[in-house]
């Protein structure tokens, strides 16, 4: 079938970004072909796909890189976008990979998330298929530069910043994870496979314990995100929302540095009006 230059294939993990992805598409006027992963999509994908005409919906494995090639093949599809996370251990659960990821990932010196995603798109491109930006469409979502909030970092929340940026960008820079928690300018925990909030929630339950015991750490945590430092826009880009500022809140932590023009912000007001009524401090920056 000849690829139609006005439909996309949607790469669908977990969350709202396939959903605000598929949104922005649609709004173009362009025909989506989503590739639902089991593992991982909202199954309210299925209602999407009953309601509009131009949204197509293939259900499929995570470890099937064969028919998510076969089925945009059969429905024309030349571009595709990732959008949503796809855990990083799920690489190492009860999956079964097809004889095609299998020989994918026999090949990777690491498995690491940029290794991993940067040999699924050149498969992806050896067939045709061009992987584009998981931020296509979604420009205006990008963080700008500045205090978003009403609150602006106070001094020592300053200083953790500036440390935790040097740490975070050292960590980023070994595609290890793209955040950490800083309390006093000492690391409280680094985000590894677990994911963003996971790694706030282990730094709350961490300074809950050190409560009862005499310590030098103030109880305030600030949380960093930053890019990788060659952050490849195609997948992978850092993202917060309502339940970051959620799970900060029920750690208690209390300001929260971003990259500005490389962080995608979901629901920003909704963002920004939480975390006005926690007294959370929010700030981008392009250099961080």
């Amino acid at each position: 079938m000849t690829a139609s230059s006005n439909k996309l294939g949607l790469i669908a993990g977990n969350g709202r970004f396939p959903f605000l992805l598929l949104d922005a598409a649609r709004a173009h006027g362009t025909d989506v072909v989503v590739a639902a992963i089991k593992e991982e999509t909202d199954p309210e994908m299925n209602q999407r796909a009953a309601t509009d005409a131009g949204v197509h919906v293939h259900w499929l494995s995570l470890g099937e890189l064969s028919r998510l090639i076969e089925t945009f093949h059969e429905e024309g599809v030349s571009r595709a976008v990732m959008a949503g996370q796809v855990k990083h251990k799920q690489i190492f659960s009860s999956i079964r990979p097809d004889w095609r990821l299998a020989k994918l990932l026999l090949s990777l010196r690491t498995k690491s998330t940029d290794m991993l995603l940067g040999a699924v798109a050149k498969v992806l491109g050896d067939e045709g298929i061009e992987l584009i930006s998981s931020t296509s469409y979604l420009e205006p979502l990008l963080a700008k530069p500045g205090v978003l909030t009403a609150r602006a970092p106070n001094e020592n929340e300053q200083r953790d910043i500036a440390y935790g940026c040097q740490i975070a960008q050292a960590i980023a820079g070994y595609d290890i994870g793209q955040t950490v928690v800083i309390a006093s300018q000492a690391c409280v925990a680094i985000e590894a496979m677990e994911g963003t909030d996971a790694a706030i929630e282990r730094a709350g339950a961490l300074m809950k314990t050190l409560d009862d015991q005499a310590s030098s750490l103030e109880r305030s945590l600030t949380v960093v995100k930053v890019a990788k430092p060659k952050q490849d826009l195609r997948f992978d880009v850092p993202v917060i929302g309502v339940k970051t500022i959620e799970t900060m809140q029920d750690a208690q932590a209390t300001c929260l540095a971003l990259e500005a023009g490389k962080t995608l912000i979901f629901d920003l007001d909704k963002v920004v009006e939480l975390a006005n009524r926690c007294g959370i401090a929010i700030v981008a920056a392009e250099n961080p």
